[in-house]
């Protein structure tokens, strides 16, 4: 087993590496910007080291000073989380040209699955269903035009090297097709640095579900069950749930064949997950993989009660996957809610800020993972997730309760807007109760007079909380007379003391 692991990511995430590494018993290293100086990753990790300014680019993507950082502190192996370089082949074989682990696929799997065009060939060949559309990628309105009236409108624009939602659109009349070319080719272009896309058929009311899938290095192969991700905004997720509301246990058996198929048509390696939309008529296609650790991946560990972090580590260091197919079921319901810094209201635009008092919701079947704290900023540089917000019931129902009363203990307070209240219009939409939505739930349902903040109970606690606060801080009663300070205050920022030791400047 490894004795120190780099964490080549920041917020929540490289938390939740950290935390998988001290179950190990192994030294966790974290890597930061001059932005991320103060942040809870560089807190929690037994070292860190400064990597550069602000910008990723020069800071988290910049291949040379994380792999200087990882030779200087004696990491054999660097885990990249999600996002970043975590679907970098370039980056995956630096590190092992380095003479370090790689925790995450081979390089050539990352390669193979990372060109959504290559990958649905790749994916075909193997017996894997693929939504129909053009057979490679296309660069002109007429040749879009050629495969839209093979395969009849609507049809869905993609970046080739796209994800995350971006280069995307939809596309229902011929009056619309050429604008959305040009916009699909340069935001490919400007995102990705490719500005190469291809055409799918758009499925009608589509789910968008997903298959956890893991892979040893002897070749043991198995999926860990579904996920629901079709609450989507701007085609980015914002709710998921394990197991899915709309599949049945044939389909649910079907598509784990399937996803265990397609990663190894690929030899995969490691934790990774198999991407499909399915239609209304339970028909499923597959969309594409994602070859890392996702972010919704504690519903798959409170359903499954496996801890795939860990279970990362542990295959990237030689060992073989501690269960097999057999030995994996799906217990209760788990949901998961992404707590962001944004204005829903306002178009979702991110809205983040300082956070100067916030206290997490607990009790039975609730979790959260964050990489913020009390007297945090989160920064304009990245992306604005404060947490993720799990929970877990013996049935769906009481998943939910537990959902909407643990968004309604969140209390974040700040120079800051957050989405609490617009997870809580979701989870009291009678649609998404009943299970009845699709990937366009938000655009058809939600409205921003919907999520009024105008009466919210939390913001008027907050409110009260703070002028208390700020009476406190002078020492004053409202008529005047002293007030005693308090000897220690346990939870104020100032008093939290850092674990790791900071390495360079």
């Amino acid at each position: 087993m490894f004795k120190r692991i780099l964490i080549a990511n920041r917020g929540e995430i490289a938390v939740r590496v950290i935390r998988a590494c001290r179950d190990l018993g192994i030294e966790a290293v974290a890597v930061f910007s001059e932005a991320d100086r103060a942040a809870l990753h560089v807190r929690e990790a037994d070292y860190a080291v400064a990597v550069g300014p602000a910008p990723a680019a020069q800071s988290y993507l910049n291949t040379d000073r994380i792999l200087d950082a990882a030779k200087r502190t004696g990491a054999e192996a660097i885990h990249p989380g999600y996002g970043f370089f975590s679907e970098n082949a370039g980056f995956a074989r630096a590190v092992e040209a380095a003479g370090i682990v790689f925790i995450g696929p081979p390089p050539s799997a990352i390669e193979k699955m990372g060109d959504k065009v290559e990958a649905r060939k790749l994916m075909a060949a193997a017996g894997v269903p693929v939504v129909p559309g053009s057979p490679g990628t296309l660069e002109t309105e007429e040749q879009v035009r050629a495969v839209a009236k093979k395969i009849g409108l609507p049809i869905m624009l993609k970046a080739a090297a796209g994800g995350g939602g971006k280069g995307m659109r939809l596309v229902e009349q011929d009056k619309d097709l050429a604008a959305a070319v040009r916009t699909v080719a340069s935001e490919a272009k400007s995102s990705f640095g490719d500005g190469r896309f291809y055409v799918e058929k758009f499925v009608n009311r589509p789910r968008h579900i997903e298959i956890q899938v893991f892979a040893d290095k002897a070749g043991n192969t198995v999926h860990l069950f579904e996920r629901e991700c079709s609450i989507q905004r701007r085609h980015q997720k914002v709710v998921e749930e394990s197991p899915s509301p709309f599949i049945t246990p044939a389909m649910r058996s079907a598509m784990g064949e399937v996803a265990v198929k397609a990663a190894r048509a690929v030899n995969y390696v490691g934790a990774g997950t198999i991407e499909f939309l399915a239609d209304a008529e339970r028909n499923f296609y597959f969309l594409e993989m994602n070859t890392r650790i996702q972010v919704e991946h504690p519903v798959t560990e409170m359903v499954t009660g496996i801890d795939l972090v860990k279970t990362q580590i542990e295959v990237a260091a030689g060992l073989p996957l501690p269960f097999s197919q057999s030995d994996l079921r799906q217990h209760g319901w788990a949901l998961e809610c992404r707590i962001y810094a944004e204005d829903s209201a306002a178009g979702f635009v991110p809205a983040p800020g300082r956070i100067d008092s916030m206290t997490f919701p607990d009790g039975p079947g609730v979790r959260v993972d964050a990489g913020v704290y009390a007297g945090a900023e989160v920064s304009v540089f990245y992306d604005p997730m404060i947490a993720k917000l799990a929970t877990w019931g013996r049935d769906r129902a009481e998943a939910l309760a537990r959902m909407r009363r643990a968004l309604g203990e969140f209390r974040i307070a700040g120079e800051l807007s957050t989405n609490l209240d617009f997870h809580q219009w979701i989870t009291a939409h009678p649609r998404f109760i009943a299970g009845d939505f699709d990937t366009n739930f938000i655009a058809q349902e939600y409205r921003p007079q919907t999520d009024a903040k105008t009466d919210d109970p939390v913001r008027v606690s907050a409110i009260i909380a703070a002028a208390f606060a700020a009476q406190r801080a002078g020492n004053h009663t409202a008529g005047g007379a002293p007030l005693a300070a308090p000897a220690t205050d346990t939870f104020s920022p100032w008093k939290m003391v850092g674990r790791s030791r900071i390495l360079g400047r």
